[in-house]
């Protein structure tokens, strides 16, 4: 969905986010309260359990919206901060402050965040291969309606010229350390093909400022590419007129030795793990599927372990963000039982039933595995 509106927000509007928050670091690596039914935390992140959407509607709810963070949130002045764009392959760097890109015209987007880890612990748990990194099963993912300016306006602001390559959006969080070695700060560039397509300096998320876990006071949101390229906490983009890179294009975020770009593949049940059901009885189950891809054209979901599968009921027209889906079921007597979800997308991609192994566990599209138990 996207819409073209004047921009709404003001300064003013987000004086209370100024006065609950000044400008001092966080007293832990997540400023959002972070209750046991709504997450499980995985030290400076925090997963959303996919129960907490059941009936939460199509955007998942900000306070509910996973959490990933490299070192810590930061907390940012507005008053003081400024956008930088500059590099060689601008006519005119300009510099923006809050105010600037509230004034120009903005778009609404339904866009998809999501890790690239996101189901990670299912190489371990489901096929045996245990990968390193952050231990997700699938809730490293939300879908929110962002608000704020197409990257494009800004850059042709800046007089982006035509041997433009390469675009390098860096955040404002603190320089991250890995194994003893300080990496900077979070930044990952874009060819400037997709930054001119679709990209969006949102200042916004469901329809209030950004909170600070989630990239205030503006962040990039990258439709369908894996979340790291959706830089939060934004300082400075770099245009230029050749390939450009840092260490989570060139160590981190790769695979089969080329820098992750589009998102694979997913399905979810909207149930607790290992969720336990009454027998004999007959249940609506839902849950919702995905692709950076493209939109999903069909769902299909078995009861039986994979014996058998049974079309999904969704949307007339799938939304492209992920589609909600439902089926009933009657679990016909006590016992343990084996649900699975598989879904298709526009370009023919389904879900396969094993994943390919990479030891950084990335992009985990296999059908997964969702354990109940009928009582």
């Amino acid at each position: 969905m996207e819409l073209h509106t004047s921009a709404l927000c003001t300064l003013g509007d987000i004086a209370p986010l100024i006065r609950n928050h000044p400008a001092s670091p966080p007293s832990g690596p997540i400023v959002k309260p972070l209750p046991h039914d709504l997450f499980i935390v995985h030290g400076r992140s925090a997963e959303m359990r996919w129960e907490a959407m059941r009936g939460q509607g199509y955007h998942v709810p900000t306070e509910r919206f996973f959490v990933r963070n490299h070192t810590s949130t930061p907390i940012i002045d507005v008053r003081t901060w400024r956008l930088r764009l500059h590099g060689d392959a601008l006519r005119a760097p300009r510099t923006f402050r809050y105010e600037d890109l509230l004034a120009l015209p903005a778009t609404t987007r339904d866009v998809t965040i999501e890790c690239a880890g996101n189901g990670r612990s299912l190489f371990a748990g489901q096929q045996g291969t245990p990968a390193t990194g952050t231990q997700w099963r699938l809730g490293g993912i939300g879908v929110a309606r962002w608000r704020g300016v197409p990257l494009s306006t800004l850059l042709d602001l800046a007089g982006i010229t035509k041997d433009a390559v390469d675009v390098l959006p860096v955040g404002l969080d603190q320089e991250y350390v890995e194994n003893g070695v300080n990496l900077g700060h979070v930044r990952r560039p874009l060819p400037v093909a997709k930054a001119l397509d679709d990209v969006l300096v949102a200042y916004e998320m469901n329809g209030e400022p950004l909170p600070p876990d989630h990239g205030f006071p503006a962040r990039l949101v990258v439709p369908g590419w894996v979340g790291v390229a959706s830089i939060k906490w934004l300082g400075s983009i770099e245009v230029a007129a050749r390939e450009l890179s840092s260490p989570w294009s060139t160590g981190l975020y790769r695979l089969a030795d080329r820098p992750l770009t589009t998102q694979v593949v997913k399905s979810a049940f909207e149930l607790p793990w290992e969720a336990r059901l009454e027998a004999g009885r007959q249940h609506i189950l839902h849950g919702r599927s995905w692709s950076g891809a493209g939109h999903i054209v069909k769902v299909e979901v078995s009861v039986d372990g994979g014996r058998s599968w049974q079309r999904a009921h969704t949307r007339k027209r799938l939304a492209a963000a992920w589609a909600p889906w439902h089926i009933a079921w009657c679990p016909p007597a006590p016992g343990p039982y084996t649900l699975l979800a598989r879904a298709t997308d526009e370009t023919g991609a389904t879900q396969p039933v094993r994943a390919e192994y990479n030891p950084n566990g990335y992009l985990f599209d296999a059908v997964v595995e969702h354990p109940v138990t009928a009582v």
